[in-house]
């Protein structure tokens, strides 16, 4: 069997990651036949196939899902000898800013990594709404920003290096309606709602379906905190719409005999400030932090 190459093997992640080889594309900053060709180069050598694909859908097979975890091994052995006989790791203060959700769900076991492969990096981290985080980054006050947009909101496949205002797509997932176990509105009253303050996205995508599906509504509560959202819509005061791949504990994604319209999908992207797109310290830094929540996003994906 052939050795496994870590390019083609970050192409599998990708395209693993998203279910798609457009997305995969444009994330990497290549053309879509370069990931096709990659993916079946390592299905070559791997001797099996890991994707079904057909004209609507990208499935991993058997073979594709155990190629998972030997890519993440092979790769993260493959970063620390790099980093190891390159003699350099990155160094410095970084910028970064991430929405409350990340923080309390996926975040630390990401910082966990990231600090035992970096060290010498300090963060200084940054929690708030998507669109605070997007002005803060334009104002050049953060580096790196890990936010939420409307899936509608896909840019042109950039090239390497190039500018990426709309981000890097680390996963892509389903707002759905959480609440409290038990929890069932009643449909001939208006739906009591637990939210974020504007400009935040989940509030903007829950109001306007609810609007669209003239479906009357209240806000019960508004925080600008997750916790205290969490706290109020455990004590029954609402529902909230959150990423179904981030549900806080404690509350549940209300079942579809609860009559709530669908509320679609969300991307999760991350966005380089202008310092970390410069050759330097902050640049490798914010490459070494986005690695790092990429792969956080494929476990998410894989698990």
């Amino acid at each position: 069997m052939d050795v496994f190459d870590p390019v083609q093997l970050r192409t599998f992640l990708a395209v693993a990651q998203t279910l798609s080889f457009t997305q995969a594309a444009r994330r990497l900053g290549v053309r879509q036949s370069t990931v096709s060709q990659q993916v079946r180069r390592l299905e070559e050598a791997a001797g099996r196939q890991l994707f079904s694909r057909d004209t609507h859908s990208v499935r991993l097979t058997e073979d594709g899902e155990a190629m998972l975890g030997f890519a993440r091994t092979i790769l993260e052995a493959h970063e620390r000898a790099a980093h190891w006989f390159a003699g350099a790791r990155p160094r410095g203060r970084l910028r970064f800013g991430a929405s409350e959700d990340f923080v309390l769900t996926r975040l630390p076991e990401v910082l966990e990594g990231f600090r035992r492969h970096h060290p010498e990096v300090d963060l200084e981290l940054t929690v708030e709404l998507s669109g605070h985080l997007l002005k803060r980054l334009a104002a050049g006050r953060l580096d790196l920003v890990l936010a939420k947009r409307h899936p509608a909101d896909e840019p042109m496949a950039p090239g390497p290096g190039a500018d990426e205002p709309h981000g890097r797509l680390v996963w892509r997932d389903r707002l759905v309606w959480i609440g409290a176990e038990g929890t069932r509105p009643d449909p001939r009253r208006p739906l009591p709602l637990v939210l974020f303050p504007p400009p935040a996205v989940t509030r903007a995508r829950a109001l306007e379906v609810l609007e669209r599906h003239a479906r009357a509504w209240r806000v019960t509560c508004t925080s600008g905190s997750l916790n205290g959202l969490v706290a109020a819509t455990r004590a029954g005061l609402g529902v909230m719409a959150h990423a179904q791949g981030m549900i806080p504990p404690g509350l549940v994604r209300l079942p579809p005999g609860a009559g709530l319209p669908d509320l679609g999908g969300i991307d999760v992207v991350l966005l380089h400030g202008a310092g970390a797109r410069r050759e330097g310290p902050v640049r490798d830094s914010a490459e070494a932090l986005a690695d790092a929540i990429l792969a956080a996003g494929d476990r998410l994906h894989s698990g």
